[in-house]
């Protein structure tokens, strides 16, 4: 592994640890992720708990809470906690607008993010993140993992040339393209924007990569084959690369809270013909800056 790439890592796995008072927080790698116990999410959180729950959520980027038994209510009420909720883009009629239900069964034939990307990039403003509840799990317990990539350590371990050529680029994302070989929704109206290719979190100041698999069509600035080949060589950068990833195995009862800003995620479909189900809530972001 090249210096730079060395010297990033090193960076993170030896700042001084975070001290929380009223939760657990167990680290999943040095890199990505944390299991955080102690807390029931089904109560009125403290403002000391939303505070450090905060806190390991900017140093983790997706946090893992088990045995957790919510209601849509309560599961509102937390990831209010956090920001604004993002509404269901098309959701069912007389269905709750800001509770997405997951459901797959023996006769879906395409699951949502079976694949590499973050959620809603099309989008002005994509989320914030989303808390994902999960209420049933494939027969056996085994199946359905979620594997997430870590965004910063995608860009930082990047050779300096390649930082400097992308960090001038932006990239077209494109709504209609997660829905090849499906239908959309009659009302759906597909989002088309242009964010840059190297972006700054907005809460850590950190650079991180702003592409992905799902999204992205073309770099404007390129040529279309130099355009499918930077993008090809940057997707392949993240799925192929193990240290950015984090996988979270589920169970009855487990929420996971996602940092959409700075991770991508894949949600892998390897339990057909059994059935999985939960639900979803996102919060509000902001447009992505360079």
């Amino acid at each position: 592994m090249e210096q730079y790439a060395l010297d990033a890592i090193e960076a993170v796995t030896t700042r001084k640890p975070e001290v929380y008072d009223t939760i657990s927080v167990d680290p999943i790698t040095p890199l990505t992720g944390a299991e955080i116990s102690g807390i029931d999410l089904s109560q009125e959180l403290t403002p000391g708990q939303v505070d450090e729950l905060r806190r390991a959520f900017l140093a983790h980027h997706v946090l893992v809470f088990r045995d957790q038994t919510m209601t849509p209510e309560d599961h509102k009420r937390l990831a209010g906690h956090f920001g604004e909720l993002h509404p269901v883009a098309a959701p069912a009629e007389g269905a709750d607008p800001y509770v997405l239900e997951i459901s797959t069964t023996k006769e879906s034939r395409a699951v949502a993010g079976n694949g590499w990307h973050a959620d809603g990039t099309a989008d002005e403003e994509p989320s914030l993140g989303s808390m994902l509840h999960i209420l049933r799990v494939p027969e056996g317990g085994s199946g359905g993992d979620t594997l997430f990539a870590n965004m910063y350590l995608a860009y930082e371990l990047l050779s300096p040339a390649m930082k400097e050529f992308l960090g001038g680029l932006t990239a077209v994302h494109d709504g209609i393209l997660p829905w090849q070989g499906q239908t959309p929704p009659a009302d759906y109206v597909v989002p088309v924007t242009e964010h840059p290719v190297v972006v700054r979190h907005p809460e850590t100041g950190r650079k991180l990569l702003f592409v992905n698999g799902a999204y992205t069509s073309h770099i404007p600035q390129l040529t279309r084959g130099e355009s499918r080949a930077v993008l090809d060589m940057l997707f392949d950068h993240i799925a192929r690369t193990p240290l950015l990833n984090c996988r979270v195995r589920w169970a009855p009862g487990t929420l996971v809270f996602w940092d959409n800003r700075c991770l991508q995620h894949h949600a892998t479909w390897d339990y057909y013909p059994q059935t999985r189900y939960g639900r979803r809530v996102a919060i509000k972001g902001h447009r992505p800056q360079a």
